[in-house]
């Protein structure tokens, strides 16, 4: 793996708390410790967000709705991403990412094939399969099964719709590794329910949470949102009346009633980008 083409992060903050996880040599010299909290009696959820520093997530604009249009195509982004799906049991994504990235997978290899090795011993050492599963949530069932996420034998997918769009994607044939489960509910799916139909399914101990704006909202809105971890771009992509362009959490008014206030456990760089990790605990104001 050459470094020489990605410069180690610089670790500016870092908290301490918890287990470390095994890292390869190359993949501790390029990120340093990660360290994770023990398990408690449901999955460690953490979402992963690039954004601008004017607080874009997505410009929202035919051509350009990919992640690395915000990200700049950023190689440490995408490692960092990388290293997120390498230590979880599940990644939970949204129907619109896979409609936006219809090649995508949300495999640790797949972001950031360079440390591909590493992130396949850091699976094996914490005793997890090679692959994550892909949790796709889809409320309205538009799901194109032919794409190559749901074509892949040796990645588990999990899709959670509705009952009537989960009769219809059954119908259709679903691939060998692929499994459909409904939740009963109107409108958007409230978080409980997905983490309830992930549990009935999955054996997890963390989550990843790569879902849009609206699905991150309510998790942030249950309480279910442990970390945060937010690469900071430096750019700004600006706002006006003719584009919505989202920030990370849309749909649900948190502050001024129920603010979600985090603690910064860990501050890295590289070179002009930043980046963030946050730490909630719903149970107390973090302000206090």
């Amino acid at each position: 793996m050459p470094l020489q083409r990605l410069k180690p992060l610089q670790t500016l903050i870092e908290i301490r708390d918890g287990n470390p996880l095994p890292l390869p040599a190359e993949l501790q010299a390029f990120y340093g410790d990660l360290y994770f909290p023990v398990p408690g009696p449901r999955p460690h959820i953490f979402s992963n967000f690039v954004s601008t520093l004017d607080g874009v997530i997505s410009l929202n604009e035919p051509g350009f709705l990919s992640p690395s249009e915000i990200s700049g195509g950023s190689l440490h982004d995408r490692a960092v991403m990388g290293l997120l799906r390498a230590v979880c049991d599940v990644v939970i994504a949204g129907a619109a990412a896979v409609r936006s990235s219809p090649g995508h997978i949300w495999t640790a290899d797949f972001i950031y094939p360079p440390f591909a090795a590493d992130y396949r011993e850091i699976r094996q050492a914490l005793g997890k399969p090679p692959h994550p599963v892909n949790v796709i949530v889809t409320a309205g069932g538009r799901i194109d099964l032919t794409l190559p996420l749901f074509q892949r034998e040796d990645i588990p997918v999990l899709i959670i719709t509705t009952p009537e769009a989960a009769g219809r994607l059954s119908a259709a044939g679903l691939p060998p590794a692929v499994q459909v489960r409904a939740i009963d509910a109107v409108g958007w799916f409230p978080a409980a329910s997905i983490m309830q139909a992930v549990a009935n399914e999955i054996s997890a101990e963390r989550i990843l949470l790569e879902g849009g704006p609206h699905m991150t909202a309510e998790f942030f809105a249950a309480g279910l949102v442990d970390e945060l971890f937010l690469t900071l771009a430096p750019q700004l992509a600006g706002r006006d009346s003719q584009v919505y362009r989202p920030g990370l959490v849309e749909g649900r008014r948190l502050a001024p009633h129920s603010p979600r206030w985090g603690r910064l456990v860990s501050l890295k760089a590289a070179g002009d980008y930043l980046f963030l990790r946050y730490r909630y605990d719903h149970k107390r104001d973090q302000r206090a």
